[in-house]
């Protein structure tokens, strides 16, 4: 966990919330008032977030106690009890829905990985996210996904070139933007991996001319033309296969061979696991 980050995180999504106080708590609840909280889980999935909302805890009250039951990556059903917490009633309802909203949306993404990883079983092919995530929360997300037993692709724009169709066309071809990145590596003395993404086999030919690839993107292949990439490049690249990919598909694509397959709906359009945070 980065903690600098996580704890950023946490103070800006409370003072979003909190602003100048939680008057509906202020105003019927005594200050002084001790409680406890259950959280209950509402939906069967894989469980995300509970080393998140430690941290929430401890940022809007490190006197709080809280009991962890159940582990994040653990499997869980309706009716169990990932944690407890106790002390402060207001320090608690102050925290509960930034703790749900973290754990409801980790845990839908981390359900959703689990399930396709279990998918690809039997092949040597692993699940990448991407960078359609949710503005703010892609650390988060990237966790989760990593949770649900997936792999993370590049974090941002500065820990990896991936030089994508737009970049090959302002850059005057494939061989032109691949010259240019390793002479930018270069000069900057910076070790980055770089990957190309391509989008038909004569595009992929002239990758594997050019060279200095590390990592190749086969975006929007059919079943036949992407078996014909990987014999085509033979273990010279890592492969990764991306572009209309769904939980339906991804054992066939899984099946052609390829080292990675990448999926932007990991992240994007995840349903959110039902929880809830309740006195007792």
């Amino acid at each position: 966990m980065d903690k600098q980050l996580v704890s950023q995180f946490i103070k800006n999504a409370l003072a979003e919330d909190v602003g100048d106080g939680d008057h509906t708590s202020l105003s019927t609840i005594p200050e002084e008032t001790q409680g406890k909280a259950k959280l209950i889980v509402k939906e069967n999935g894989i469980l995300a977030g509970i080393e998140m909302a430690l941290e929430i805890f401890a940022e809007v009250d490190s006197s709080l106690q809280v009991e962890v039951l159940i582990n994040d990556g653990a499997e869980v059903s309706v009716g169990d009890i990932a944690l407890t917490v106790s002390g402060s009633t207001h320090s608690i309802l102050i925290a509960e829905r930034l703790v749900l909203n973290c754990m409801q949306r980790m845990s839908g993404i981390a359900t959703k990985t689990n399930r396709i990883v279990s998918l690809l079983k039997g092949t040597k092919t692993k699940l990448l996210d991407t960078r359609k995530t949710t503005p703010g929360l892609r650390y988060l997300e990237k966790w989760a996904v990593r949770i649900g037993g997936g792999v993370n692709h590049r974090i941002g724009l500065y820990d990896m070139i991936l030089i994508k169709d737009n970049h090959v066309d302002y850059a005057g071809g494939i061989s032109n933007a691949l010259n240019a990145a390793r002479k930018y590596l270069a000069k900057k003395n910076k070790s980055l991996q770089i990957e190309i993404e391509v989008r038909n086999i004569g595009e992929l030919e002239q990758v594997i001319a050019a060279g200095g690839a590390d990592r190749i993107m086969l975006d929007n292949f059919n079943y036949a033309d992407l078996r014909a990439a990987v014999q085509l490049i033979n273990g010279r690249f890592i492969t990764e296969a991306s572009g209309g990919i769904v939980e339906e598909n991804v054992a066939d694509y899984a099946a052609c061979g390829v080292d990675y397959i990448s999926m932007g709906a990991l992240t994007h359009s995840v349903k959110s696991l039902d929880m809830s945070l309740k006195a007792y």
